[in-house]
């Protein structure tokens, strides 16, 4: 589905006693693989000695019971899921990246995205660093890396690169001896840690990844914390807390988190019912059923039903088998999966007026596709419902929000969105009863640049980045010369 996607979900453990913490970590990116379909990896620390695997593809399909069994036992390991944009999908890129260094060996998960990575790695290519892939983990991993020649711990290092980092991020480290994760000031990204009855601790990007390995959630990582895990429990390091304002990524409880996860405190699928209950409320309409596109549209489909009295039914049976494929980098492949991931079930939406419900028009084209499938099947009418507001600016912070000239609601009125998509009507959610929805949570601070515009933090400019790239690539000819 032409759907926007999150880049990446991350995992750490710290094991009470060595044990397998390969297969801990596998259920828990398996938790996490909505995040990330393009590639996965797991690092095992035994002892201070790592043993990685990562690849291509799913968790299923990557880490076989043989492929786990090869990475030993340990008490710390790191994972990864990945989900790249067109033409970053390889394995350079696939994580967690394992570098060793004068001080030790480092695994390094990494979920966001840098708005100064092009001027970082300018800037560290100038001092000598040689990059192996295009993403911003490997940045990071240089940055650490100069901060611990002149830093006592792991944990200082990383609290110290981050004075460089710009932008959005949630970084889990592990060391011979620790796991160390991070959040960004302003709490783009999500990040939790919990505890197990065995007395083992876990970080992750959803509480959903805890609840798969038996952890409870003890609370999620504050904006600019610095988490240290080690042989004497959590303890905290609160330098960068506090110094940016709280923009948590709303589109985490419209689409990207799982529904059972809990985000700042926050239940997700709570969030979405009531986004279905405030479009019914201000967009009733005359239907027979209302229907979800599966699976980001069910709770708040729910929500509508709930509040407007119109019965609920399954409209769709989606082929568990085709994975989420708004992941696919290519448009056409996009398309191409519909009708194979989505078939309408006709006794539902033969010769009814159907209120169907998703969570966001991005560019349209499939929504057009879901919506002829239903006028096939039989349906008298189709109502839109959006439980977000229309996209109209890119996002820098990690959430795969197109050029605003691929944005069918930057480039086309709400009339003409609905007469391209072949609907009856077309409702979004205002913005303004989204964040009414997101401070029933109990928290303020939240982004929605990708609805309004209005980013938190300074933006990059590719026009800068290319002129600082055109002198760097002049600084090294001379070098050379």
């Amino acid at each position: 589905m032409n759907k926007i996607h999150e880049e990446c979900g991350v995992f750490g453990v710290y094991a009470s006693e060595t044990c397998n913490v390969a297969s801990m970590t596998y259920y828990a990116l398996y938790a996490l693989q909505h995040r990330g379909q393009d590639a996965c990896g797991i690092v095992v620390n035994d002892g201070g000695v790592f043993t990685a695997k990562k690849d291509l593809g799913l968790v299923g399909d990557v880490f076989t019971k043989e492929t786990l069994k090869s990475l030993g036992h340990g008490k710390l390991a790191v994972g990864h899921v990945f989900a790249g944009t067109k033409g970053s999908v390889n394995i350079a890129n696939a994580q967690p990246l394992v570098v060793n260094h004068v001080k030790g060996s480092m695994a390094i998960a990494f979920n966001g995205n840098l708005i100064n990575k092009n001027e970082l790695r300018n800037k560290l290519e100038l001092e000598g660093s040689i990059f192996h892939s295009t993403g911003d983990a490997e940045v990071i991993a240089y940055e650490i890396i100069k901060e611990r020649l002149k830093s006592p711990s792991i944990e200082h290092a990383l609290v110290g690169a981050m004075k460089q980092l710009k932008g959005a991020y949630c970084i889990v480290v592990m060391s011979p001896t620790k796991i160390v994760a991070a959040r960004d000031p302003n709490g783009f990204r999500p990040l939790c840690y919990g505890k197990t009855e065995d007395g083992s601790y876990v970080v992750a990007s959803e509480s959903c990844a805890l609840d798969a390995v038996g952890a409870k959630l003890v609370r999620d990582v504050k904006p600019g914390e610095v988490i240290v895990i080690d042989a004497m429990g959590v303890r905290s390091m609160a330098d960068h807390c506090g110094t940016a304002p709280m923009t948590s990524c709303i589109f985490e409880f419209v689409y990207n988190a799982r529904p059972d996860s809990v985000v700042d405190g926050y239940s997700v699928h709570e969030a979405r019912v009531e986004m279905g209950k405030y479009l019914a409320k201000k967009y009733p309409v005359d239907a027979d059923v209302v229907i979800s596109v599966p699976d980001s549209g069910n709770d708040a489909a729910i929500g509508y039903a709930r509040e407007s009295g119109i019965p609920y039914e399954l409209g769709f049976l989606k082929n568990k088998y085709v994975g989420r494929t708004f992941i696919f980098p290519d448009q056409k492949d996009r398309e191409d999966q519909v009708r194979k991931k989505l078939n309408p079930i006709s006794s539902v939406v033969n010769g009814k007026r159907v209120v169907m419900v998703d969570d966001s028009i991005v560019r349209g084209t499939t929504s057009g596709r879901v919506v002829k499938l239903l006028r096939e099947a039989g349906a008298t009418e189709v109502h839109f419902m959006v439980s977000s507001p229309p996209f109209l600016f890119p996002c820098y912070y990690g959430t795969d929000v197109p050029d605003k000239s691929m944005l069918i609601a930057n480039q086309h009125t709400k009339e003409e969105i609905r007469q391209m998509i072949g609907v009856d009507s077309l409702c979004y959610l205002d913005l303004e009863d989204m964040k009414k929805i997101a401070t029933m949570g109990g928290k303020n601070g939240f982004c929605y640049a990708c609805f309004n515009g209005e980013y938190s933090t300074e933006i990059p400019s590719p026009t800068t980045n290319k002129y600082e790239v055109k002198i760097n690539i002049e600084e090294k000819t001379k070098r050379h010369l």
